[in-house]
């Protein structure tokens, strides 16, 4: 059931809305509706504007919030989320240090699958940014720390960076891993992807692989299928093990 403050996305026939449950009105060419009559409805329920037009109610997931949550910069794509999740294996027992945080759509990805997420952004108007959109994906396990990542102590099974690493980075990364672990690096450009790569191969004995973030759409039209025109490249992430 939807609660007061609670996020939701109102579909429509053409467009979707991110809205919060609550106090206030949200007009559009469809219409005005009360966002206080939210509250008590349950996802799948349709509320009607005051012109008699339609709107399907739904609860945001991940991939909601990436597209709808307020953006501090660019922040990993999906895709790159999910290789990182697929290659480091990340489950519910795991503990998680993220850094870079930005908006906070990794740590919301990791934060609904590991048993904990500590994710350290040290520009602070970033990291509360960041304490909002994970509020709103109500995660309760995910912390976010306004400050650098070397900084951070304890013991964690998975260490992900997405931010601007030297080798120091690497280092304390490295230190902070359980035996077995898995550190993660998503870095746009070749130049600092060769240096974490020259860090870790000095450091990770159990094997470091590096790729490259590709992606392609179909384009259907009524004259043929094939794969879209458009750049594919995202980035580069390199897998680490301890």
């Amino acid at each position: 059931m939807i609660r007061e403050g609670d996020r939701v996305i109102l579909v429509g026939s053409k467009r979707e809305y991110y809205l919060r449950a609550g106090p206030g009105k949200f007009g559009s060419d469809a219409g005005e509706i009360q966002l206080s009559d939210l509250v008590g409805k349950m996802p799948g329920d349709q509320i009607q504007t005051h012109l008699g037009k339609a709107f399907s109610i739904r609860l945001p997931r991940p991939p909601d919030l990436f597209v709808h949550g307020k953006r501090s910069g660019a922040p990993m794509l999906p895709k790159d989320i999910g290789m990182v999740i697929a290659y480091t294996g990340m489950n519910k027992n795991d503990h998680v240090l993220d850094a870079g945080t930005g908006s906070g759509v990794a740590s919301i990805y990791f934060g609904g699958i590991a048993k904990t997420v500590d994710t350290y952004e040290v520009r602070p108007e970033f990291a509360r940014l960041a304490e909002k959109n994970i509020a709103d994906a109500h995660l309760d396990n995910v912390i976010v720390h306004p400050e650098d990542v070397l900084s951070a102590s304890g013991v964690y099974d998975i260490v992900h960076l997405d931010m601007m690493i030297q080798k120091e980075h690497v280092v304390h990364a490295y230190s902070l891993l359980v035996p077995g672990g898995f550190f993660v690096t998503y870095t746009p450009f070749f130049e600092q992807t060769f240096v974490v790569l020259d860090a870790c191969n000095e450091l990770f004995s159990g094997g470091v692989n590096c790729f490259e973030c590709m992606e392609r759409e179909l384009t259907r039209t009524a004259r043929g299928t094939r794969p879209s025109t458009r750049v594919a490249h995202s980035g580069f992430l390199t897998v680490a093990r301890k």
